[in-house]
Parts: C-alpha cells; structure tokens; sequence
C-alpha cells in the first residue's frame, strides 16, 4: 500500500507493551530512495530522547487509526544505542545499532530492502560481524551513510533541464517494501499551483546547500503528469 510519510508525521508508536512516542521523521538512502528509519520523538517517556526505528521492526506495517504498531518491547527500546540528535548518523552507529537488535545490516546483503522483496530477518539470520565481513560496500564517507531527513527535504525546490517548477510538499511510500515511490511536488503559478508526482528515477542529483532537486526531465515532460489528490486519512 501507498502512504504519504506526511500523514505519518505525529501519528503513535505503540511497542508490544505500550505506547513509545509518536512519529517525528523518517531518514531516507538518497541513493537508492529507501527508508531506512523511522524517527520516533519518545516525549517524556525516555526524557525527550529520539530513537531510531528500523523497518525491521515493525513487519507487516500495521496502522490503527492514527497508532503504528512497532514489534518491540518499551524495554529494548530504551536500552538501544543513543543517537545524538545534532550530528549525522554515521556507519559506526549503525553497525552498533544493528548488532543491539540481532539484525542483517542492509548495507550488507542480507538485510537489502527497497528494491524488491519485504524487510524481514531471514529464518536463519547470518551473523552480523560475518555478514559485514562477506560483503565489502563501496568506500564513502564514514560518517555519511547517505541517510538525509524526509522533514529537511520538504520545500526543496525542483529543478527540470529547462528552468524550476516548484517545491517538495510530500514523499510517497510503499509500505511493503519501504520503498520511496513518488515525491509530490506542488507547481506554484507555473502551472496553476497543482500537485503533481516525480519519480526518484528521474533524480539526477540533490543539492543540499542549495535546497535543490534536479531531475533530467522537461518541464512539458511534466506536464504530462497526472494531477496528485492527497487521500485524507480517515
């Protein structure tokens, strides 16, 4: 099933044995257009603290109204690896987070998710200290694992081969395989201020210091796009 990961912002995380906190954000690979985590706001609960939420956690994505089911207890949860908020994730990170839980790493082939297929542990898991010795990722930045923030990308403007068309309002996913389908973006006056969807295929690069989406696509080429209707969750 298709979400918007707007309609997901604030919506409850309710662990096995009780609610967690609520949905702050989602990180994202804006290499592949996976999600990697979800970005829980634990409130008071663990002192304002964040955590990180891999898909790994929740299954089958399970919504009740506007609580999401996450398949951990309040416990594991409160005893993960600590994030710290005003940096980047870094790869150390992960690969601590990932042997907290017992889980493959994506990075690592086992636990790939977003091309095709569902995120689930395999039957019999391969270690992770073997799994990352099996699989050698191609070199980059340690502390840049290419995960960027689905809130931040929110108004960065498009740019087409012949001039901007507007802004990022929403992203798109599929919540078998966590898989970013479609960002919506809103056309302003260029064309009478309707929604219209990309698909990430079409990204050529992101500028980060210039809050900018390029894509290889035309603006007519847009405008034989679709309109976008959000559905308002019930």
């Amino acid at each position: 099933m298709l979400r918007s990961i707007k309609q997901l912002y604030g919506d409850k995380l309710n662990a096995s044995d009780g609610e967690i906190g609520h949905v702050k954000d989602f990180y994202f690979d804006d290499q592949n257009w996976v999600v990697r985590y979800v970005v829980a706001d634990t409130g008071s609960w663990l002192a304002e603290r964040l955590v990180l939420i891999s898909p790994h956690a929740f299954g089958v994505f399970q919504q009740d109204g506007d609580s999401v089911l996450v398949n951990l207890t309040r416990q594991k949860i409160e005893d993960s690896p600590a994030i710290e908020t005003h940096k980047p994730v870094s790869r150390q990170y992960e690969k601590e987070y990932y042997s907290y839980y017992g889980w493959p790493g994506y990075w690592a082939g086992g636990g790939m998710w977003g091309m095709a297929g569902f995120p689930m542990v395999p039957l019999n898991p391969v270690p992770f200290e073997q799994a990352s010795q099996n699989h050698r990722p191609q070199p980059h930045n340690d502390d840049d694992p290419h995960l960027r923030s689905a809130q931040a990308l929110k108004g960065y403007h498009i740019e087409t081969s012949d001039g901007a068309i507007g802004h990022v309002t929403d992203l798109i996913m599929d919540d078998k395989n966590w898989a970013i389908c479609h960002l919506v973006v809103e056309t302003g006056h260029w064309f009478s201020g309707k929604e219209i969807v990309i698909s990430p295929k079409h990204i050529h690069r992101i500028s980060h210091e210039k809050s900018k989406v390029f894509v290889n696509v035309t603006k007519e080429d847009i405008q034989k796009e679709p309109e976008y209707h959000l559905q308002v969750r019930l």
